[in-house]
C-alpha cells in the first residue's frame, strides 16, 4: 500500500495566503477599471450615504480573498495524494493565468483614480485580501 504524503501546514498556509492575496489584488485592479472604486467610502464630496460601488468592491475583494485562500489550501491538501484529475489541474492553472494576465493588462493602463487615492485603495485591498485569505486557508486546514 502506498504511503500518503502531506505538505507541511505552514507551506500550505503560506501558499494559500499568497494565492488569495494575488487574486484579491487582481479583482481590485479589474474592479477599479470598471468603476468599482474602493476608496469611495472616504470621499467627502458625495451626497449619498454609502456609494454602492465602494460597498460592492469591498465585498468582492473580501469574497475572492477568502475563497482563494480556502480553495488553494483545499486543493493543496488533496493534490499530494493525487486526488485532483489532470484536466482539473490544467483548467485551474489556465483560469489563474488568464485572471492574472487580465489584471496585468489593466495595471499597465493609466489609472482612472488619483495617485494617492489609488495607492491607499491598493494598500487597503492588500490588507483586506491578506486577512481574508488567511481566514479562508485557516478554516480549510482546520476542516481537513
Amino acid at each position: 500500500m502506498a504511503e500518503t504524503t502531506f505538505f507541511p501546514r505552514r507551506l500550505i498556509l503560506g501558499a494559500a495566503v499568497i494565492s488569495g492575496v494575488l487574486l484579491a489584488l487582481a479583482v481590485h485592479m479589474l474592479g477599479a477599471r470598471y468603476g468599482l472604486d474602493l476608496g469611495g467610502l472616504w470621499h467627502s464630496d458625495t451626497h449619498e450615504y454609502i456609494p454602492a460601488g465602494a460597498a460592492i468592491a469591498w465585498w468582492l475583494i473580501a469574497t475572492v480573498g477568502f475563497s482563494g485562500g480556502y480553495f488553494t489550501a483545499t486543493l493543496m491538501q488533496s493534490a499530494v495524494s493525487g486526488q485532483i484529475p489532470q484536466r482539473m489541474r490544467q483548467f485551474l492553472i489556465a483560469v489563474g493565468v488568464l485572471l492574472l494576465a487580465g489584471a496585468g493588462q489593466v495595471a499597465s493602463a493609466p489609472s482612472p483614480i488619483p495617485s494617492v487615492s489609488g495607492v491607499l485603495a491598493g494598500l487597503a485591498a492588500l490588507c483586506l485580501g491578506a486577512v481574508m485569505a488567511f481566514c479562508g486557508a485557516h478554516f480549510a486546514l482546520r476542516r481537513g
